[in-house]
């Protein structure tokens, strides 16, 4: 099982291919944003990744990060498009909380992810 560490809230073992946002709502029990419901359509879930950031990001992903001009920040990722494959170190970023209640993210990235290296 791949090891999430979330500074401040501590170390958690984390189902292998779990959605990251997922381990850090329902695992790790973080106050997680994620405005559009973990869709790739807002930058609430993102992260800064301290270390074990993936190699590989979805399309979705580097598209908004570019549109928004995250991609300059060193290590924020979205953590709706993310998969717990490998033991992981990040921060929690909390830019605003959602002006709604959206459903708690699927269990697959959406939409579903064309990979490609980072």
């Amino acid at each position: 099982m791949p090891q999430l560490t979330i500074e401040g809230l501590g170390s958690f073992d984390i189902p292998h291919g779990k959605r990251l946002i997922n381990a850090i709502i329902d695992d790790a029990g973080g106050n997680q944003h994620y405005s559009c419901g973990g869709n790739a359509k807002c930058t609430t879930c993102r992260v800064q990744f301290i270390q074990g950031e993936p190699d590989r990001i979805t399309e979705a992903e580097k598209t908004l990060l570019s549109a928004s001009g995250l991609d300059k920040e060193s290590g924020v990722r979205l953590s709706c498009q993310i998969l717990c494959e490998h033991d992981m170190t990040i921060r929690l970023i909390f830019p605003k909380p959602p002006l709604k209640s959206p459903p708690h993210p699927s269990d697959d990235i959406q939409p579903p992810p064309v990979w490609i290296n980072k």
